[in-house]
C-alpha cells in the first residue's frame, strides 16, 4: 500500500527554492567593513559554496561575519552554463568546510574580490587540477 505521507518529504525538498545566500558581512549598500580592505588578510572556514567560484568565508560565528568572496584567480562557468554545476561541485569538494585564507582585492557588488589558500595551494589552482574549464564572465 503506497502511502503519500513518505512522498510528501521528498516532494517538499524538491519544491524549496534555493536556499539565499547566508554570507552577510558585505552589505549590499553601504560600506565595505574596513578588515576587508584591499591587501588586508582574513581566514576561516568555508562555509557555503555558491556556483563555481564564490563562497563564504566564516571569519566569526555568526552569519553577519560571513564574508562573501569571489574567487580572484579562476572564472567559473555560470551555474545555467554548460560545466556550471560541475564547477560549483568541484568547489564543494575542494573547498567546504575547510579553512582558508584569503588576501582581499576590490569589491564586487556585496562581496570581496579575493586570492584564496586552502591547504598550501589557491583555490583556482586547485579547481584547475580538477579539470574544470574556466569559461565565466569574471565579474
Amino acid at each position: 500500500m503506497f502511502t503519500y505521507r513518505l512522498l510528501l518529504p521528498t516532494m517538499m525538498v524538491l519544491a524549496t527554492p534555493a536556499l539565499a545566500d547566508p554570507c552577510k558581512a558585505i552589505p549590499d549598500k553601504g560600506p565595505m567593513p574596513s578588515y576587508l580592505s584591499p591587501g588586508s588578510r582574513f581566514q576561516g572556514p568555508v562555509t557555503y559554496v555558491g556556483d563555481g567560484d564564490s563562497l563564504c568565508v566564516a571569519v566569526g560565528q555568526p552569519q553577519n561575519e560571513w564574508v562573501e568572496v569571489r574567487v580572484a584567480d579562476f572564472y567559473a562557468p555560470e551555474l545555467h552554463a554548460p560545466g556550471g554545476r560541475e564547477a560549483k561541485a568541484a568547489l564543494e569538494r575542494i573547498a567546504m568546510g575547510r579553512r582558508a585564507a584569503c588576501t582581499a582585492g576590490k569589491r564586487s557588488h556585496d562581496r570581496v574580490v579575493a586570492q584564496c589558500v586552502i591547504g598550501g595551494s589557491s583555490i583556482g589552482d586547485g579547481m584547475r587540477r580538477a579539470g574544470i574549464a574556466e569559461g565565466g564572465n569574471g565579474s
